[in-house]
């Protein structure tokens, strides 16, 4: 892969509608994610009732509350798209236009009241993503791209475009990932280890955290395993409209593999060539 098949000008060229339409998905998509937030933010430190799905990971009723909304909120607007969320599955549209929804990722996080969690949204169209979101209302911030457009943070201390970082060597570089327990059990990334103890500065950061980090260009590169479309698909459109880009470890682009390597684009490369190495 060369320069031209990763940076904005090349994440422009992805996009599959016209910029106004583009810019009425993200405007909605943040307005939706006003009553998410406020869903979260209702039931965030309280006492909680947890139930366990059949992959023993943990959903709450904040997470049921938020994906509902949304839905509803959706379809109201857009009766025609469809929608693929991470509790109730998928609701076919006639359009062409998906939205893709984790109603609460780092729910673990969210239970034992680290305010680290987020609703992320990724809005695909005719098989591109267009439109990424990331919400994270207890540190009150949020991630935001769309096609063309860059990519965004609004915080506490105004609205700010962001970039990747320019770090172009390993030994200089922060690395970050979600959990080096489930990464090496995966047996995916073999050469793990070795990519850790070479680079300056790693931490466990998982979750929509690491890919935020990587799209402000506070860190060159976000890795983990065990991914869903609704991890990443947000994530993904921030990321590369910021600069930076995202393949499995095998190097090919998609939002529905299971490992993901997000980085700064200058290291890409390199980081997929260490971490499969035995």
């Amino acid at each position: 892969m060369t320069t031209a098949d990763y940076g904005p000008e090349w994440s422009a060229s992805l996009a599959r509608v016209p910029e106004p339409i583009l810019r009425e998905w993200l405007d909605f998509a943040l307005d939706t994610c006003d009553a998410a937030d406020a869903i979260a933010m209702t039931h965030f430190r309280r006492d909680l009732d947890l139930e366990r799905k059949p992959d023993r990971t943990f959903v709450t009723i904040a997470d049921q509350g938020i994906e509902r909304a949304l839905r509803d909120r959706i379809l109201a607007r857009y009766p025609d798209h469809g929608i693929v969320g991470e509790e109730y599955g998928v609701e076919a549209g006639s359009a062409g236009t998906r939205w893709i929804i984790d109603p609460i990722d780092a729910t673990h996080n969210y239970i034992r009241g680290v305010p680290l969690f987020g609703t992320l949204i990724g809005i695909e169209h005719d098989g591109e993503l267009q439109v990424g979101v990331i919400s994270a209302p207890a540190i009150r911030e949020r991630w935001y791209a769309y096609r063309g457009g860059g990519a965004w943070n609004r915080g506490l201390d105004g609205e700010r475009r962001i970039h990747v970082s320019r770090v172009a060597a390993i030994e200089d570089a922060q690395l970050l990932y979600g959990s080096r327990r489930d990464t090496v059990a995966s047996g995916l990334m073999p050469g793990f280890d070795a990519l850790i103890e070479g680079c300056w500065r790693e931490r466990g950061f998982g979750d929509f955290w690491g890919y935020s980090l990587v799209a402000e260009g506070a860190a060159e590169a976000m890795l983990e395993v065990e991914m869903k479309v609704w991890d990443l698909a947000g994530p993904l459109v921030v990321i590369e409209e910021a600069g930076g880009r995202v393949t499995d470890v095998d190097g090919v682009r998609r939002f529905d593999a299971p490992s993901f390597v997000g980085s700064n684009g200058v290291l890409h490369d390199e980081i997929l060539r260490r971490l499969r190495e035995g």
